[in-house]
C-alpha cells in the first residue's frame, strides 16, 4: 500500500507542496486503511501521520498502513496538526479543494499558523484512485460476484403482489446475510409505469402481472462498492417492453464487444447512444452510459456525452444502457468492467436473457 502513498507524493513534488491534508473519507481509507469517521492524514514527502481523537486510536493502529504513524490529538486536531507543521517544517501544504467547504477551509487556514501557503489540490487524490490496484480489483470482484448471487436469490423470491419495498428489504436482508456491509446506494427497486423513472427507489407500489422491474443494486464488500442491473418482466409484458429489451440488451453488448483502451468516454457512450437512437428511442435514453466504481459508487471515470476520459488499464466501470417510456415503463441492463492487460474483464455474471416471471 505503500505505493499510494509514493504516487501521492510524485504528485506533491510536482506541485512544489510540502505534505497534504486529508480529511475526506474514500481518501483517508485508500492512502491510509482506516475506516473510521473522523481524522486528519497528513501525507509529507518523506513521513505521514494520521491524527485521530481518543475514539479512534486502537482501531487506527491495527488499520493503518505501513509507514504512517498514529497521533492521538491534543486538545484539537488543528492544534495537533499546527505541532507536526513546524516540528517538520511544513510550510507549503495542500488541501482536498473538491470536498472542501468554504467555512473548512477558512477554519483551516485561520488556525494552521505554521502553514505559509495553501494549494487547493482539487481532486488530485481521486485521480489516483481511478487505477485499481490487484488488491482492490480482487475485491471489488468478490463483490459484484456477492451481488450476482442477491441476483439469484431474489429472482426466486418475486412474484406478482409483492411491493416493491417487500423485495428491497429481503436484497438487503440477503446482502448482508452473505456478508456485505450493506448496500452500496440505496436500492432501486421500480415496477409498472415506475420503471420508467431512472432512480425509482421502492415504493409500496404492488407487483402485478405485464410490469417490467427493474432492479438496481450494490453492495459494499470489504470497503468496496459493487453495482449492477437487470430488468425482469411480470408475467406476458406488452410487445413494446419486449422490443425495448431487445434493443437495450443489444446496445448493451455491443459496447462490451467493442471496448478497447485508450478509447474515450465519449466514444464508449456513442456506441450505444447510436443504437438507441436509431432504433426510435433516443429521447428515452437520457443518462449517461457509465461511471466509475470503486470505494464510491460514482467515480471517475465518466462515459457520457461529454466525457474526455481516456479509459486505461485498471479502471473499473459500469455498462448501464437503458430505455424509459413514461406510461409504459422501462429497461436498465448494467455490467462492472475493467481493463487488465489491455483486455476487457466483465466481473458480471448474472445472465442477460429475457427472465418472464
Amino acid at each position: 500500500m505503500n505505493s499510494r502513498l509514493a504516487r501521492l507524493r510524485e504528485k506533491l513534488n510536482e506541485r512544489h507542496v510540502d505534505a497534504a491534508i486529508i480529511a475526506g473519507r474514500p481518501n483517508t481509507l485508500y492512502l491510509s486503511g482506516f475506516t473510521g469517521s473522523t481524522s486528519f492524514l497528513l501525507v509529507g514527502l518523506d513521513r505521514a501521520w494520521l491524527i485521530v481523537d481518543f475514539r479512534y486510536t486502537i482501531q487506527a493502529r491495527e488499520q493503518v498502513f505501513e509507514g504512517i504513524e498514529v497521533v492521538e490529538q491534543q486538545e484539537s486536531f488543528f492544534k495537533t496538526l499546527n505541532a507536526l507543521l513546524l516540528e517538520n517544517k511544513l510550510k507549503h501544504i495542500g488541501f482536498e479543494g473538491n470536498s472542501l467547504t468554504v467555512s473548512e477551509y477558512e477554519q483551516m487556514t485561520k488556525k494552521l499558523t505554521h502553514g505559509k501557503s495553501f494549494v487547493n489540490l482539487g481532486s488530485m487524490v481521486d485521480q489516483l484512485r481511478q487505477i485499481k490496484d490487484a488488491d482492490e480489483i480482487e475485491r471489488i470482484s468478490q463483490a459484484v460476484l456477492l451481488g450476482d448471487k442477491v441476483f439469484d436469490h431474489i429472482v426466486k423470491f418475486i412474484k406478482p403482489g409483492l411491493k416493491e419495498t417487500e423485495i428491497s428489504a429481503e436484497m438487503e436482508y440477503i446482502m448482508r446475510k452473505l456478508g456485505a456491509k450493506g448496500p452500496s446506494f440505496e436500492t432501486i427497486v421500480a415496477a409498472g409505469h415506475r420503471s420508467a423513472m431512472c432512480h425509482g427507489t421502492a415504493s409500496d407500489n404492488i407487483l402485478k402481472q405485464g410490469d417490467a422491474l427493474v432492479l438496481d443494486f450494490g453492495v459494499i464488500y470489504r470497503n468496496y462498492c459493487s453495482d449492477m442491473t437487470r430488468t425482469l418482466l411480470i408475467g406476458e409484458p406488452d410487445p413494446e417492453l419486449k422490443k425495448i429489451y431487445g434493443i437495450v440488451r443489444k446496445a448493451q453488448e455491443t459496447v462490451l464487444e467493442s471496448l478497447v483502451e485508450r478509447m474515450s468516454g465519449y466514444e464508449a457512450d456513442k456506441i450505444a447512444r447510436d443504437i438507441i437512437t436509431k432504433a426510435g428511442y433516443g429521447d428515452a435514453f437520457g443518462h449517461s452510459l457509465g461511471h466509475g466504481v470503486g470505494l464510491e459508487i460514482h467515480e471517475d471515470p465518466r462515459l457520457s456525452t461529454k466525457s474526455e476520459d481516456i479509459l486505461q488499464n485498471g479502471m473499473v466501470f459500469t455498462v448501464e444502457p437503458g430505455i424509459y417510456v413514461e406510461g409504459l415503463g422501462g429497461v436498465r441492463i448494467e455490467d462492472m468492467v475493467v481493463f487488465v492487460d489491455g483486455k476487457l474483464r466483465n466481473f458480471t455474471t448474472s445472465t442477460k436473457d429475457m427472465i418472464i416471471l
